[in-house]
């Protein structure tokens, strides 16, 4: 079967053994564990299709149940699947599908304001129990700064807020606007810590509506302001511009309007940071399933694909630091919430979209720690003398000890 073949020539190190839709068995590379990992095919189309296009079809067969995985879970052969793998493109002919249906994605997704909301709802707008059940208690949908691998969820994400605090050297009483706000909880822990004007925006109404009353319930009507509307619509300035997991929903087309809107609204000595997942590699095209089902519209970008319409927009890049590893332990702390609350979200929703969610969150355990994905924190200034001239404000004093 030539499926089994490709196996074989991707699987190099370690192995599993497949099972067809014929019930016929193989051993895909060479297995290490006695009890190997077995992978079960149940549809019969699927032995084509996974040869064709793995990165669309393996997805959808598995939220549809025609996968079965025994003898581990789908961490594990994911884990195995994407340390054979790495950072190259699976095979030619997903290679040369994705390129097509990429450019064309590329020539017809205009992130458009209507766009661009009807994108964001689709994701953020699917019900704010679903998120209450697996993210930390302020609700940050974006990558934790682990200190430590062991350190908590909560602990990783406070730690994540106070590294942002801290690179955007925010000063008493200056206005900050938050682009693309979630639940509001850096707005909130930025007006608390720092006595500034915070502005949050987003286009999830959702999102909208809780942070309104969350701003209540903090008593911060006064010093705490959200809006509804896109960047594009916004008007005024700011000492301090901060946007964390929404860069990935602006669209390749929009990158230029994007900073040039950034560079309009940031003061003359202001400074802004801008946190989002990006690719190591070269430019490339969006993954297919998570276009389809998770992020319609999203794009995760090359460094080079951001550094010229920053450079363009006449803003300084002033600092850029690469989290490597943290959003795969953020992911999996994700993943593992879910896999505890299993029935509570089927009984929300139902199996298929449980084995969906947890195939997005696995697979993209899985890519922060094998393949090209990273996260990007980019700090942008205007003039050289907006930061001190040594990371020493961001990182405590070191001290020896020895």
């Amino acid at each position: 079967m030539q499926l089994v073949r490709f196996l074989n020539n991707t699987f190099k190190n370690d192995g599993f053994i497949l099972i067809d839709a014929d019930s016929k068995k193989y051993i895909i590379g060479s297995p290490k564990k006695k009890i190997p990992i077995t992978f079960k095919i149940l549809n019969k189309k699927l032995h084509y299709k996974l040869l064709l296009r793995p990165d669309l079809y393996f997805g959808e067969a598995y939220s549809d149940g025609d996968i079965i995985i025994e003898n581990g879970t789908l961490t594990d052969f994911l884990d195995l699947a994407l340390m054979n793998i790495g950072r190259r493109k699976i095979n030619f002919f997903s290679q040369f599908i994705n390129k097509m249906s990429g450019s064309y994605r590329y020539l017809t997704n205009f992130n458009f304001i209507k766009k661009s909301q009807m994108n964001v709802s689709h994701h953020y707008d699917l019900s704010d129990d679903l998120y209450d059940l697996f993210l930390d208690q302020k609700r940050q949908y974006s990558c934790g700064y682990f200190k430590d691998e062991n350190d908590t969820l909560e602990v990783a994400q406070n730690n994540k807020i106070q590294h942002i605090i801290k690179k955007l050297n925010i000063q008493s009483n200056q206005k900050v606007l938050d682009i693309g706000c979630g639940w509001g909880s850096l707005v909130f822990d930025i007006a608390r810590s720092t006595n500034c004007k915070v502005t949050g925006i987003t286009l999830s109404q959702n999102q909208f509506d809780y942070c309104l009353k969350k701003t209540k319930e903090l008593n911060l009507e006064n010093q705490v302001m959200f809006k509804l509307i896109d960047y594009r619509e916004l008007d005024e300035k700011f000492d301090r511009i901060v946007s964390v997991g929404m860069f990935e929903h602006v669209g390749r087309k929009f990158y230029k309007k994007f900073f040039k809107q950034v560079e309009r609204l940031l003061d003359e000595s202001g400074v802004s940071l801008i946190h989002t997942i990006g690719s190591v590699n070269p430019p490339g095209d969006p993954h297919p399933w998570i276009t389809k089902y998770i992020f319609p519209g999203g794009y995760t970008p090359s460094l080079s694909e951001v550094t010229t319409p920053v450079e363009k927009a006449g803003l300084i890049i002033s600092d850029i630091e690469v989290l490597k590893l943290h959003y795969s332990y953020t992911l999996r702390h994700w993943k593992e919430n879910c896999i505890k609350n299993k029935q509570k979200i089927v009984e929300m929703f139902d199996e298929k979209f449980f084995r969906m969610w947890e195939f997005y969150l696995t697979g993209s355990e899985i890519a922060f720690k094998w393949g090209d994905q990273v996260v990007y924190q980019l700090q942008l200034t205007k003039s050289y003398t907006s930061t001190p001239i040594t990371r020493d404000y961001i990182y405590p004093q070191y001290v020896d000890k020895s």
